[in-house]
């Protein structure tokens, strides 16, 4: 096929990318923009000038920085979008997002899922959650203990694991239980169901889930007085199950789906820079771990890995963004809190 030659604008973009050690070509710079990482080239100069806009030169060397052959930048490419935040970056990031979710079941080769409370659509839809869960193993490292193993070898002591710690979502308990709720939602999996994975998943949170019992019992016993009684299972994002998530991804407004992805994955890389300044100030994981983010977000959500794997975290934290009250600010709050931390100059070492 006979390309159009190069215009001596984009040229001059690869020529600085190529002066700050990275490498590009006509053919990337091309598919950047079919991607909309990249503007196109009439909005990349200073206006009235023929200077490339400093900003644009910034993206194009991100851009080939993570550029490799034969691979995706996957979940990186979001954050362009999600920086961008126009009409059609939010849309992008919606079909990246709905692409997620629903990427088990096309592995699995569930097409349709059963409806209905009938034996028949019940014993098939448990039969569609072993297929998602087929071939697929939990996770076995346990970020937790990980930690505490080197900061032991480092002669530092880390605070105690707090009893209000959630299970992970990579847990095979908690895989099961939501393969099932993702298919049938609050039809197919009740509030004790939820406690029981939770005690299969966190045995020493044994307290705190006794008493998240106790609330729910109350609350039950009180519904047939109270005219306002709202069932937290029904009103859950999760009751329609997978339908209910795509649908809170497709009715979330423009600003809302970038703001989601944009702070989720800034909070992620901020998080990534603590922890290799941690490897020679160490004090940074106490402060990191005495908060109650660290425990809701990192060991399932602040840690993005790349590929597919990165891209299901990132979706699991941007529908946390959407779907739980309170939890946006929280998130803001401790990377607002992460970057003071990144910011900070390094304690001075003992006088010689």
């Amino acid at each position: 096929m006979v390309r159009t030659k190069p215009s001596a604008t984009v040229l001059a973009l690869i020529a600085e990318v190529e002066k700050r050690g990275c490498t590009a070509n006509p053919f990337k710079v091309e598919r950047w923009q079919k991607e909309a990482w990249l503007p196109r080239s009439r909005d990349w100069l200073v206006p009235g000038s023929a200077v490339l806009r400093p900003e644009i030169v910034h993206r194009a060397v991100q851009l080939a920085a993570l550029s490799r052959p034969g691979r995706s930048i996957a979940w990186r490419g979001w954050v362009f979008w999600a920086f961008d935040d126009t009409p059609e970056s939010a849309q992008r990031l919606r079909a990246a997002l709905a692409k997620t979710l629903q990427r088990p079941f096309v592995r699995a080769d569930v097409e349709q899922v059963p409806t209905g409370d009938s034996d028949r659509a019940t014993r098939a839809r448990r039969k569609a959650a072993d297929r998602l869960l087929e071939g697929r193993r939990s996770h076995r490292r346990d970020f937790d203990a990980i930690l505490r193993s080197h900061a032991e070898a480092a002669g530092f002591e880390l605070p105690s694991a707090p009893s209000r710690s959630m299970p992970s979502p990579f847990h095979r308990a908690v895989l099961e239980t939501g393969a099932r709720m993702m298919l049938g939602g609050s039809a197919d999996v009740t509030f004790e169901d939820l406690m029981q994975t939770w005690e299969q998943a966190r045995p020493e949170a044994a307290e705190t889930i006794e008493r998240a019992r106790t609330a729910h019992r109350k609350v039950a016993l009180n519904a047939g007085d109270d005219v306002d009684y709202v069932d937290l299972m029904e009103q859950s994002p999760l009751a329609d199950g997978l339908p209910g998530l795509l649908r809170t991804v497709e009715e979330a407004d423009d600003r809302t789906i970038c703001a989601a992805v944009r702070l989720c994955t800034t909070a992620s890389g901020t998080l990534k820079l603590l922890f290799e300044r941690a490897a020679y100030e160490p004090e940074i994981l106490p402060r990191l771990m005495n908060d109650v983010m660290w425990d809701q977000w990192v060991p399932h959500g602040g840690i993005v890995p790349d590929g597919v794997a990165g891209e299901a975290v990132i979706t699991l934290s941007t529908v946390q963004y959407l779907v739980v009250p309170g939890w946006p600010e929280d998130l803001e709050r401790y990377r607002s809190y992460m970057q003071a931390l990144l910011l900070a100059p390094p304690p001075k070492g003992p006088n010689p």
